[in-house]
């Protein structure tokens, strides 16, 4: 991914401060979300209860997947932090980038952790998860992505799935100065066609959708429990789940089943959440929560885990393993006139694997990492590898991207934000320019290197094929499923929040299916017995 951003003059910034303000204030005499109605506090849930399907993580696919699970099933979400709305910052575009820089160990909305690449990155500690602190930018997966992903895809139903999303929390976004400037310069460029604004995924430059409305408040996956029946789901808040639940299984495929999970709350109370039968735990923790909850509960290599005194309940090798992070690479400027705050809303998609964004994603990418424990206790974010650009084609496709941004550049679009200077007009740098030279391939591999950063894109850790089938079930264990971005091998080819959010409602509507199947299989096999019985 490739991207160029500007800075913000000191004055603009205090401006947006005190708009913060107002706005919070505004925010705290809004209605409360329907949700609130079937929402509690991990400490008011009893020591033990049964549901149909627990879900662990009431993040971007998280969310989706239990309201739609809810429609005739009863539905226990948990998710480890608290509510969006509780954060002013969280709520408006301008509370962006502090939400990303304000962090503590166990509280805030958004958790850091560095990878061993020495790559600081973020994961969404909310309800909404990553979707209730991400820049709101929304475009539907590439074609290559539903061939590649190995999900057993059903396209009437992905297609579903997103306008159901899209309907409750996307919106077109109105471009101002610096976006407008950016659609311009990537146009002049030879980024084409422009093809205005679309949801899909497309080469040229387009304006994609937004989670943010019109008077900038966000909109995250947590909105879309307001969908949900409310007599059949509960969404517990601080509610972290230590470890899923295992019990001997008699089925010739499996040798063991998921049964529960055991949870705490902000107190230190431990709850108990069984399975009804028939019923599944379904994780949705993310690239980074999944595997290491799968580790934590047995379900991993057999030397590793026995290495941390973990009981073995599946050996499975690949746990933690193709770690994938979309790099960023880029440039920032200093505007020479006050801009209004912006984020992504306008991109350029190219045929050469970059992906331009202005605030960029590399299809891909290739490089991998690995995921291992640093503690046994899940509040401890696990110890994370990328590996960027370890594989030449990632670094090939940063060089062309970081390339476009030169053409950028030099558009007569991008003009307005040189500063005047004795030699002439240029752009102020915040960091590392691009090089001079920029046909070095030399010089622009080692830019590459040198800048990378992430774009929060990251996936894998669970992947199909792997550690899941391709209906996202765990190998070798019953009543157990992973449902979110740690089952991608792929990139989606583009932001992935519009995908997960499909994929967790998309999911639903599968499971909710084979539901029916298997009742209407039970009713029939019954039939046959009682009708054999009687002849």
């Amino acid at each position: 991914m490739t991207s160029i951003r500007t800075l913000i003059p000191p004055l603009t910034v205090l401006i947006n401060l005190v708009g913060l303000i107002s706005i919070a204030l505004a925010q705290s005499n809004q209605q409360s979300p329907d949700y609130m109605k079937f929402l509690v506090n991990a400490t008011q849930l009893p020591l033990e209860d049964t549901y149909d399907y627990i879900i662990v993580g009431g993040g971007t696919a998280g969310c989706p997947l239990a309201a739609t699970l809810s429609k005739t099933y009863r539905v226990l979400l948990l998710e480890r932090g608290g509510l969006p709305f509780a954060n002013a910052n969280l709520m408006t575009r301008e509370g962006f980038l502090p939400t990303l820089t304000n962090f503590d160990q166990f509280d805030s909305p958004a958790q850091a952790f560095t990878s061993e690449d020495g790559v600081p990155n973020a994961r969404g500690r909310v309800l909404g998860g990553s979707s209730a602190i991400n820049a709101g930018f929304y475009s539907r997966a590439d074609e290559d992505f539903y061939k590649r992903s190995g999900i057993n895809w059903d396209t009437h139903v992905v297609q579903r799935s997103y306008e159901w999303v899209e309907k409750a929390i996307v919106f077109h976004p109105q471009l101002q100065t610096w976006q407008t400037a950016i659609r311009d310069g990537l146009i002049e460029s030879g980024i084409e066609p422009y093809n205005g604004y679309t949801l899909n995924h497309t080469l040229g430059t387009k304006i994609g959708g937004s989670t943010f409305d019109s008077s900038g408040h966000r909109h995250s996956a947590a909105d879309l429990l307001n969908m949900a029946n409310s007599s059949n789901i509960k969404v517990a808040i601080y509610a972290t789940v230590e470890r899923v639940l295992f019990a001997p299984s008699y089925s010739l495929l499996s040798r063991q089943n998921a049964i529960g999970v055991v949870f705490h709350d902000l107190i230190g109370g431990y709850h108990h959440a069984m399975l009804r039968n028939n019923g599944e735990v379904i994780l949705c923790t993310g690239a980074i929560g999944s595997p290491q909850l799968l580790l934590l509960s047995g379900i991993g290599p057999r030397p590793y885990l026995s290495s941390w005194g973990i009981p073995v309940v599946r050996h499975s090798p690949y746990v933690g393993n193709y770690m994938y992070d979309n790099p960023r690479n880029g440039i920032s400027i200093v505007s020479p006139v006050p801009l209004e705050q912006s984020l992504i809303q306008v991109v350029g998609i190219t045929d050469s694997g970059a992906y331009v964004e202005a605030a960029s994603n590399i299809i891909g990418p290739h490089s991998s990492g690995t995921l291992r424990l640093a503690s046994t206790d899940v509040r401890t974010n696990p110890i994370v590898r990328f590996n960027y650009f370890s594989n030449p084609v990632d670094l090939e496709r940063c060089v062309n991207g970081t390339r476009k941004i030169g053409a950028l550049l030099r558009s007569r679009a991008m003009d307005d934000f040189k500063f005047w200077e004795w030699s002439g007009t240029d752009f102020r740098f915040v960091g590392p320019a691009l090089p001079i030279d920029q046909s070095s391939n030399i010089l622009m591999r080692d830019f590459c290197r040198r800048t990378v950063s992430t774009i929060w894109h990251y996936h894998g850790g669970c992947v199909v094929g792997r550690v899941v089938d391709h209906n996202l079930r765990v190998a070798g264990v019953h009543s157990l499923r992973v449902v979110d971005g740690s089952t991608f091998t792929v990139s989606p080819g583009t932001n992935p929040q519009a995908t997960l959010l499909m994929l967790g409602r998309y999911m639903g509507l599968t499971i909710l299916k084979e539901r029916t199947q298997m009742h209407n299989n039970s009713t029939q096999k019954a039939r046959t017995q009682m009708h054999n019985s009687t002849h």
